[in-house]
């Protein structure tokens, strides 16, 4: 497997869009479909692309965002009354689209954080699940396809990959396995809420994919199923790399497992905490902002 682990800092835009359709993935996801005549520069670089995305508070019509504010966007938004500023939240391009008439189509899936809509638990989950077509939203995208929002980038010489994830990682794990190229061995492992949850995920690569189902039928929902199941597991021989994505906790319980254990390279393990247990994104932001450096622990 041969690739490049370069990273580009290429300039985002904000892009008005509007929900064109929805659509349930089993119990605990839904996926949104944004449309609008600025997506057209919208650019992917696949694989774990990233970007911002805005939505209105309750009661308004669309987000208030400093559009106008270019590189100084975010702390602008910071400075913005909490109950005024549109909610941010991070998330993945699950597949972009372009029809014949030059028109794009993004696709977004969402983990509602519960079985049904009156679970949902944050304003995003939320707004998700009771999104319909006219809904106005705005993104904060990439302009080119190699661009720093995406963090998959496998090293030259590398010769498998490892990747594992939660719900909340299950559409940059469908991007991921789409992009590898054919015949790449890959190890993955994915934990979603219920049996309902599990997904097709297309790939030509020579992938061995494990579903584990939160869900133990008994009403009690089971925790640690990744790192017990990666700690159990026989790897491959040869380079590794890994992708690593859910809980933080769970995150950083694994890489150090890669790491201390298996003699992974450090450097070689990509690892990201989309959501803490018992944090809000509000707070993961504040503490961003002030410790902007990654654990490394």
């Amino acid at each position: 497997m041969t690739t490049a682990a370069t990273t580009t800092a290429v300039p985002f835009r904000f892009f008005d869009a509007r929900v064109t359709g929805t659509r349930s993935l089993g119990r605990s996801m839904v996926r949104i479909t944004f449309g609008g005549p600025e997506l057209t520069e919208f650019a992917t670089g696949g694989r774990d692309q990233r970007f911002k995305l805005f939505l209105p508070q309750p009661g308004q019509d669309a987000p208030v965002v400093p559009v106008e504010a270019g590189e100084e966007w975010f702390s602008v938004w910071r400075a913005m009354d909490p109950e005024t500023r549109g909610v941010m939240r991070t998330y993945t391009v699950r597949d972009q689209r372009r029809a014949d008439d030059g028109s794009v189509e993004l696709d977004v899936d969402f983990a509602l954080h519960g079985a049904d809509s009156a679970a949902a638990s944050g304003p995003a989950a939320r707004w998700a699940a009771r999104a319909e077509p006219g809904d106005r939203a705005v993104l904060l995208g990439p302009i080119a396809p190699d661009n720093a929002g995406v963090d998959f980038r496998p090293p030259a010489g590398t010769d498998w990959v490892l990747v594992t994830g939660d719900e909340t990682a299950l559409p940059a794990v469908s991007g991921i396995l789409r992009w590898l190229p054919a015949g790449t061995p890959a190890r993955v492992w994915i934990e979603v809420p219920h049996a309902e949850d599990i997904q097709r995920l297309d790939t030509e690569a020579d992938a061995e994919i494990v579903w584990l189902v939160r869900d133990g039928g008994d009403g009690r929902p089971r925790t640690g199923l990744i790192p017990d199941a990666v700690r159990a597991a026989s790897l491959p021989e040869g380079t590794a790399y890994a992708w690593i994505a859910g809980e933080a906790g769970t995150v950083r319980t694994l890489r150090r497992h890669l790491v201390g254990e298996r003699g992974f390279d450090r450097e070689a393990v990509m690892f990201t905490g989309y959501w803490r247990r018992g944090a809000t994104e509000e707070q993961l932001i504040e503490e961003a902002v002030t410790n902007p450096a990654p654990s490394e622990d």
